[in-house]
């Protein structure tokens, strides 16, 4: 492995390691958030209307979206599935200049 080759590998953990830790600093936030509108809603009302559910539901899609995104292997256009068709681009190349 080339100098080149372990520095990139580096980078990717490098970024992998910040998203995850911002991931987790968003889904921390999420429940404290969440707990504080909670209990707004019930000193306010005695949970007559649950109206903090639906913000926990919408900011809980995004939370959603952003787990598959970030620890689904297959996620749709990531950063492994862009690696793949660049050396599948390049493979087709060298291919057809071979012919």
């Amino acid at each position: 492995m080339t100098p080149e080759e372990k520095r990139d590998k580096y980078e990717r953990a490098k970024q992998r390691v910040a998203d995850l830790k911002k991931f987790y600093g968003e889904v921390m936030s999420y429940f404290l958030f969440m707990a504080v509108l909670a209990g707004v809603n019930y000193y306010f009302n005695n949970w007559r209307y649950m109206w903090f559910l639906w913000a926990a539901f919408g900011w809980g899609i995004g939370l959603i979206f952003k787990a598959y995104k970030l620890f689904s292997k297959t996620a749709l256009f990531g950063r492994d599935w862009e690696e793949r068709k660049i050396k599948e681009y390049i493979d087709k190349e060298d291919t057809n200049k071979d012919i």
